[in-house]
């Protein structure tokens, strides 16, 4: 909806839109593409026939371009998140409709990860600017109005920064002493 008013000759255009909000309760998986809400928000979302990227895999992801450093995974890539986004190009006819950003969402799950895999954790990719960087890689990959829906313990997702705006929140309660899992779905504005 826009807004038009003249003051000394100019024209301010006001563009409102809302943001949907949603919570509710689910019994928490260790795949979370599994759990019932985030799985119907999925199928709302990521949308047959369209690109869809996911640096962090795991099992049961719907992107048709999937990377898990597992190689037990059913991934198609077996590479480190990051390098492997590096890797994408950003060619208007090779950009991602979408993405999938569900990484390990404390430096405690990516050690046991790598560790379960015999795997050297560097320092490096438990920080923040690891994920940062992730976030800058997948925001250069998907193109204008694609859409990157991030899940973790925040809201954050990729941000007006990196030229997204939030369109839905949904906050899955698993009640009892377990972290909530926090979806987050953005549209990536016109570069």
């Amino acid at each position: 909806m826009c807004i038009r008013r003249w003051k000394d000759n100019l024209v301010i255009i006001i563009t409102l839109y809302t943001m949907e909000m949603k919570k509710v309760w689910a019994m928490p998986s260790r795949w979370t593409f599994t759990i019932k809400p985030i799985k119907e928000l999925l199928a709302e979302e990521v949308i047959s026939g369209q690109r869809w990227i996911d640096p962090f895999a795991g099992q049961n992801s719907p992107a048709n371009c999937t990377n898990d450093i597992n190689p037990e995974s059913n991934a198609e890539y077996h590479e480190d998140a990051l390098e492997f986004l590096r890797k994408q190009s950003d060619d208007e006819e090779f950009m991602f409709d979408g993405a999938l950003f569900d990484p390990p969402y404390s430096p405690t799950q990516a050690k046991r990860c790598y560790d379960a895999l015999k795997l050297k954790l560097k320092q490096s990719q438990t920080r923040k600017e690891y994920w940062a960087r992730c976030l800058d890689e997948l925001s250069r990959i998907i193109k204008p109005g694609g859409k990157l829906v991030c899940f973790g313990w925040n809201s954050n997702g990729a941000g007006k920064g990196r030229g997204f705006r939030m369109d839905k929140i949904l906050l899955v309660a698993h009640g009892g002493g377990r972290n909530d899992t926090i979806v987050t779905v953005e549209t990536k504005l016109a570069n």
